[in-house]
């Protein structure tokens, strides 16, 4: 009963670390879809419409905010990319724990930038739907209705990226809370 027992003990971490490996996997592979997707969908999102005989026209460049947000997905679907390649090598035995820091600097780095974008499109997109009476912004969803539901999907992948990247910071942090100083 005792060798059983030892036996269990001495295989958990190695089914912890396995599984926290195809969390982190899983993890990554969703944020780089869903931050890829979420570029993909801003960037194609365009709307002409005429009003009073004028062609109006929007874009996502048209706006700062926007770009940020094209930028900042793009950037997280590109270190998604390279932290796959990277955790498999980390998640070998051996590895120093030190290393796990790192991941978790990338991830926090990461999840910012994400928040960021999707913060500052979330303050566009809402001055777009609703206006702003004070300022005398009016509202342009209502002229423009698909190009603001494309800009909604986009906006709601790039905080499903960030959700995702919350995750990865607390796997990284518990990871890296291993370190012996």
């Amino acid at each position: 009963m005792d060798s059983s027992e030892a036996k269990v003990m001495q295989n958990l971490p190695l089914k912890t670390s396995k599984s926290s490996l195809a969390a982190q996997v899983c993890l990554r592979l969703l944020a780089l879809g869903a931050t890829l997707a979420a570029a993909c969908i801003m960037i194609t999102s365009k709307q002409s419409v005429v009003v009073f005989g004028i062609n109006i026209d929007a874009r996502y460049s048209y706006s700062p905010a926007f770009k940020f947000l094209v930028l900042a997905n793009l950037i997280a679907c590109a270190f998604s990319l390279i932290s796959l390649i990277i955790v498999p090598i980390l998640a070998r035995k051996g590895s120093h724990p030190a290393s796990y820091f790192y991941m978790f600097l990338h991830d926090l780095v990461l999840m910012t930038l994400l928040m960021a974008g999707g913060a500052a499109a979330t303050a566009i997109g809402y001055v777009g739907r609703y206006g702003n009476s004070h300022t005398g912004w009016m509202a342009i969803c209502d002229n423009f209705g698909k190009f603001c539901d494309r800009v909604t999907v986009s906006v709601l992948l790039s905080f499903f990226g960030f959700v995702l990247y919350l995750f990865l910071v607390i796997i990284s942090a518990n990871r890296s809370r291993q370190i012996q100083v």
